[in-house]
């Protein structure tokens, strides 16, 4: 198998996963009080799973009144795509057009399969090929899930919410192959997992995500390349 057929087979497994998830949104949404046009809406134009769980969460519990929080959390969930843009600016290339579109196609899912590519080429493949199946597919079980959510019961029942955390963990076990990768994953995952009774939710993996940058920057427990005088590798 061709190096680009095998990131075209991971983006759209990972397409196919986050995608599944959609129905679970579209369902949520008009249970919390949204319509079928506003729930499509919404994924049309805010397109980032986090914060439109966020928004109809917080929507959910206070209606009309918690407006204002609610696009408060769905915006500080969003921030996390700031620091995607800035890694995926030099992949998505280099024309204002390509980037303008990508910044609406610059998510986790996104970001996770092109930054796990080393051919430059085959990230620009990954990026574009994971943010746009997504758009379409997450769109079109976000209808699904709208117009079906009584149907459907429980979304949790089918095991929809477990979709997109699964897509990550394909994506991430195979990185797995350094004591440094290994480490900060763990110490992550503690991090994520203690702080998530205590504070508002989607601030536990920002928080976390510190721990990465912190190994990184100090390259604790990374490998010395000592082909190369005072230099260090750190992870990969």
């Amino acid at each position: 198998m061709s190096a680009e057929r095998e990131v075209w087979r991971e983006a759209l497994g990972v397409v196919l996963a986050t995608s599944a998830y959609g129905v679970s949104f579209g369902a949520l949404a008009v249970a919390s009080g949204l319509d079928v046009w506003q729930t499509c809406v919404l994924s049309l134009l805010m397109f980032t799973g986090g914060s439109q769980f966020a928004f109809v969460g917080v929507f959910a519990a206070g209606g009309v009144a918690a407006l204002p929080s609610a696009i408060a959390s769905a915006a500080l969930l969003g921030v996390r795509n700031v620091a995607y843009g800035m890694r995926m600016s030099p992949v998505v290339g280099t024309t204002i057009g390509r980037r303008v579109a990508a910044a609406h196609f610059t998510i986790d899912e996104s970001t996770a399969v092109a930054i796990s590519q080393r051919d430059p080429r085959l990230r620009r493949v990954g990026f574009w090929v994971t943010g746009i199946g997504i758009f379409i597919g997450w769109n079109i079980t976000t209808l699904i899930g709208a117009l079906v959510g009584d149907v459907l019961g429980d979304p949790k029942a089918w095991g929809l919410d477990a979709a997109a955390a699964a897509a990550f963990l394909a994506l991430l076990w195979p990185r797995l192959k350094e004591r440094q990768a290994i480490v900060v994953g763990v110490a992550a995952a503690v991090v994520a997992a203690a702080l998530t009774p205590f504070i508002m939710p989607g601030l536990p993996v920002l928080v976390a995500a510190l721990v990465a940058i912190l190994v990184g920057w100090f390259n604790w427990l990374g490998r010395v390349d000592d082909s190369v005088p005072g230099g260090g590798e750190g992870a990969r």
